[in-house]
């Protein structure tokens, strides 16, 4: 015997019209009655279907404005019967309301008109109350009502239909996408409300985030993973075009790729490894800016992730198609480039036109997450034009621009972060270290015979002169950094001893994760 629930009579009413008609046509073709509302009742009906108004079901005209039209104890008592309970049952058949085994509906687009910029008493109205109150009667009913909540979900009610009703199995589906959906809704609303409330951090915020897709694994092969989508902006929004499927990694490195390039407004082409930078380099034109970035660190350039700002030319392509590279991401691509490109197979190649940053950084800790504002090179400090000059000289400008780019470039280094810079690009990066000493080393060490006549940019103070020794020894010529040690004396002194020109910015960008 079959599980199947017949569907006899159909709530209607829905904002998004898109396949309304294909529904009223395969709701008529099964014999199920429709009762609706306003636009979609007026919209079926031009087409042809029978349908039953609200209004002059419930004898209750729709009041102010459509706010009042559903909420009536005759649309309600028909959701919420148990069809499997005699007490219910009588209980609505004593009052002549006939229970219904299929609500379609779909929500005002609340989410929709918050991001077009409209005004708050628009955005007031587009808030559903009788939509979501009737969404989650149905599917908290779904033992005996079948709950849609949006078109997508209208192939797999076609199918039903034709095999003679909803079941069990499919009814609690649709129920979960129904409260998936208000529950969205709701978050979308007091989020919303709360920033009009307030520009600090919330005391309460929640996000949804949809499974885009299911990964091989996670940083090693034994870890499961997915990737979720959360906005309209950033890396799980970009199109990929060829190559492999994104790995966890991938991923990883393309947003610390992504994110430093979009750090500068002139070309800008960033590679990273390991969700570090090992070449990061402006250019008049992206193709000199990748060439640039590569020769900072060739070796560990190499299977890297590389992010352009601007689009890809062919004059970019063809050096990048000659390194192994895993991904490239970029706003776009000339065609014979994307061509290049192409020629490998294992390359994943990535556009994303979508140049916005997140407001808010999310990190999870045991029990909890840290919530800050993004970082950004936004800080009064970060502009040269505020730096104090602690010690020597006046710089040309090209010296000075180096600096503004390597303080720029140091944010997407993890900390301790320094980046020596000569002529609009990284030489020598040393990072993660868990001092700033071994981190002036290895930058130095990277850098090599460039590293004479270099500058430097320090992501937080030196809280000794002994870090600062080991550039001014590896030939440095002018040093950008927070300031504010209690021995920042001490280091001015060690910069004056060594003729170099220091910076004081008052802004810090460490970074961590």
């Amino acid at each position: 015997m079959s599980d199947r629930r017949l569907i006899r009579r159909a709530l209607v009413s829905v904002y998004d019209k898109d396949r309304l008609l294909e529904l009223g046509a395969a709701l008529t073709g099964a014999g199920v009655e429709i009762i609706s509302t306003g636009s979609t009742a007026k919209t079926l009906q031009g087409a042809g279907f029978a349908v039953t108004e609200v209004s002059t079901y419930t004898g209750f005209p729709e009041i102010m404005g459509g706010r009042v039209k559903t909420l009536h104890p005759k649309i309600h008592s028909g959701i919420l019967a148990d069809q499997n309970n005699p007490e219910h049952l009588q209980a609505i058949a004593d009052l002549d309301i006939e229970p219904f085994d299929l609500v379609v509906i779909n929500l005002y687009p609340f989410a929709q008109t918050i991001l077009s910029g409209a005004a708050y008493a628009e955005c007031i109205e587009q808030i559903d109350i009788g939509g979501p109150s009737m969404l989650r009667g149905a599917a908290k009913n779904h033992g005996s009502v079948a709950a849609i909540a949006n078109p997508a979900q209208y192939d797999a009610l076609f199918a039903a239909l034709k095999a003679g009703g909803t079941s069990l199995d499919e009814r609690r589906n649709f129920a979960l996408e129904v409260f998936r959906t208000t529950a969205e809704y709701d978050l979308a609303i007091a989020s919303w409300l709360g920033e009009q409330i307030s520009t600090d951090i919330p005391d309460w915020f929640g996000l949804i985030w949809k499974r885009e897709n299911p990964l091989r694994y996670g940083e090693n092969p034994h870890q499961s993973a997915a990737i979720y989508r959360g906005g309209p902006a950033g890396i799980v929004n970009a199109v990929q075009s060829h190559g492999k499927e994104m790995s966890f990694n991938n991923y990883t490195d393309a947003d610390a790729a992504w994110r430093a390039a979009l750090d500068h407004a002139e070309p800008c082409v960033a590679i990273i490894k390991h969700a570090n930078p090992c070449g990061v380099a402006i250019g008049g034109d992206i193709a000199s800016a990748y060439l640039a970035a590569h020769a900072c660190d060739p070796v560990s350039a190499f299977g890297g992730v590389v992010a352009a700002n601007r689009k890809v030319t062919v004059a970019m392509a063809k050096p990048l198609s000659e390194i192994f590279t895993e991904v490239i991401i970029a706003p776009e691509y000339e065609p014979e480039a994307l061509e290049i490109l192409m020629r490998k197979p294992s390359i994943r190649i990535l556009t994303c036109s979508n140049t916005d940053i997140s407001p808010l950084e999310i990190r999870t800790v045991s029990g909890g997450i840290l919530l800050q504002d993004t970082d950004k090179i936004a800080a009064p400090g970060d502009d040269c034009a505020n730096w104090k000059q602690v010690t020597g000289a006046t710089l040309s400008k090209e010296v000075m621009a180096d600096l503004q780019f390597a303080w720029r470039a140091v944010r997407a280094v993890k900390s301790n972060a320094i980046l020596l810079a000569k002529n609009g690009a990284a030489v020598g990066i040393g990072m993660g270290q868990v001092n700033r000493v071994d981190s002036a080393k290895l930058a130095i060490d990277r850098a090599g015979v460039r590293a004479t006549g270099s500058v430097a940019a320090s992501d937080a103070f030196f809280p000794f002169a002994d870090g600062l020794q080991i550039l001014i020894d590896g030939g440095v010529s002018a040093v950008v950094q927070p300031g504010g040690s209690v021995r920042d004396e001490e280091v001015i002194a060690a910069a004056k001893a060594g003729g170099i020109a220091m910076f004081f910015t008052g802004s810090r960008h460490f970074s961590h994760a």
